[in-house]
């Protein structure tokens, strides 16, 4: 059995700039493609968390610590400057892989720049009252 899992996941990035007619993808600065191990044309999942929208596309490479998270082509109509987004890959993992497997996360904060990257989610609690 194959399941699909998190690859990897840049947290909470602005996007730069929405360019409708330029060819379909977001470029993401190359620091962040690397540090997420996710691979330029490989198919990723963009969570817009200013409007709740949800797209797949592909990622594209931008230039190294430019800070740019351009959504372009059809995407572009799901995100706009300023708004953020979460970008994440996904792999197919047999059960035996999964006793070792660990997602990759990038976290950024100001100007696209990493803040911190991590191996896990912190598991959520229970609010106490």
């Amino acid at each position: 059995m194959q399941l699909n899992m998190l690859k990897a996941k840049i947290h909470r990035a602005t996007v730069t700039h929405a360019e409708l007619h330029y060819e379909g993808s977001i470029a993401i600065d190359g620091v962040l493609l690397d540090a997420s191990g996710i691979r330029e044309y490989e198919q990723i999942h963009a969570w817009n968390v200013n409007s709740g929208q949800r797209f797949v596309t592909y990622a594209l490479r931008a230039e190294e610590g430019s800070g740019i998270i351009s959504v372009n082509g059809s995407a572009a109509r799901s995100a706009q400057a300023g708004d953020l987004v979460i970008i994440a890959a996904f792999v197919q993992l047999s059960e035996a892989e999964l006793e070792t497997y660990q997602p990759t996360l990038v976290y950024v904060g100001a100007h696209n720049r990493i803040s911190h990257t991590n191996r896990a989610i912190p598991k959520q609690m229970a609010e106490v009252s």
